[in-house]
C-alpha cells in the first residue's frame, strides 16, 4: 500500500507514485562554491552555488531543513526565467509556479529547490525574445522555438541530479507536470517516488502558451482552471495516459 503523503498546499496537485523509470545515465560531477544562509517571509533557507562538469553556468540550491540522507524530499528542480521571475511577465506561469514551490517547502519545513541557469527553455535570454515575437505573429512557443533553429525543449536536468546526490537526498517526490523531467531525474539515478503536479499562474495572456504545453509537449496542465485552488491531475503512467 503506498504511503500517504503529507497535505499539499494550494494549488499543489494530489500525490502519484511514479514507476517503471530506471536510471540509464550518469549525472555530472559538481563542485559546492559557496552557501549561505538566506532568510525570507516563508522562513530560513541555505542558498549553495554549484560549477559542473557539463556547463559554464553556476547552478543554486535553496535548501529548507536537514536534506542528507533524507528519503521522499520534497523538491523542485526549475529553471531561470528573467521575464516571469523579474519582471512577473504574464506570458507563461514561471513566477507563480517558483512562488508556490517555495510555499510547499516552507509549509512542509523541509525541501530543496533547484534553480538551473536555462533561460527560456534553454535557448537563453536573446532567443527567448526572438521566439516571443514570433508568438506575437501567430507562432505557439513550439514552432517559434523551430523557427529559431532550436528543440521544443533543450533543457538538461543532470546538474540537478548531481546536486541533489551531493546533497545527500535518498529520494524525491517532485513538484512538477513535465514527466520528461521526471524520466530524466531517474535516469541519471535520483529516485522519484511520487510526482506532485504544481499548476499556478494561468492568465488570459498565457493561455494559448499553456494550451501548447499541454497538448503539443504533453505537460499534466487541467485547463481551463481558476486561479487559486487546487487541481487534481490524473493518475498517469510513463506516456503520461491515464493508468
Amino acid at each position: 500500500m503506498e504511503a500517504a503523503s503529507p497535505a499539499s498546499p494550494p494549488g499543489i496537485g494530489g500525490s502519484r507514485a511514479v514507476r517503471g523509470f530506471r536510471p540509464t545515465m550518469v549525472a555530472p560531477e559538481v563542485q559546492l562554491l559557496a552557501q549561505s544562509r538566506i532568510p525570507t517571509s516563508l522562513g530560513q533557507f541555505e542558498l549553495s552555488l554549484y560549477s559542473n562538469s557539463l556547463d559554464d553556468e553556476q547552478h543554486l540550491a535553496l535548501v529548507m531543513g536537514e536534506v542528507g540522507g533524507v528519503a521522499e524530499v520534497l523538491v523542485r528542480v526549475h529553471s531561470e526565467c528573467f521575464t516571469g521571475e523579474v519582471l512577473r511577465s504574464q506570458r507563461c506561469d514561471c513566477g507563480p509556479q517558483l512562488d508556490r514551490a517555495l510555499q510547499a517547502i516552507s509549509q512542509e519545513g523541509r525541501g530543496v529547490l533547484i534553480y538551473l541557469r536555462q533561460e527560456g527553455r534553454g535557448i537563453g535570454l536573446l532567443d527567448k525574445l526572438r521566439a516571443y515575437n514570433l508568438q506575437d505573429q501567430g507562432y505557439d512557443t513550439v514552432d517559434a522555438n523551430l523557427l529559431l533553429g532550436h528543440e521544443p525543449d533543450e533543457r538538461d536536468y543532470r546538474v540537478a541530479a548531481g546536486i541533489l546526490r551531493e546533497l545527500g537526498v535518498l529520494s524525491v517526490r517532485l513538484l512538477t507536470n513535465n514527466l520528461e523531467k521526471v524520466e530524466s531525474l531517474v535516469q541519471a539515478g535520483i529516485p522519484v517516488v511520487r510526482r506532485l503536479g504544481l499548476q499556478a499562474g494561468q492568465t488570459p495572456e498565457n493561455s494559448g502558451y499553456l494550451e501548447t504545453k499541454a497538448r503539443r509537449m504533453h505537460h499534466l496542465l487541467v485547463l481551463p482552471q481558476p486561479e487559486e485552488g487546487a487541481a487534481e491531475l490524473p493518475d498517469t503512467g510513463r506516456d503520461g495516459r491515464p493508468a
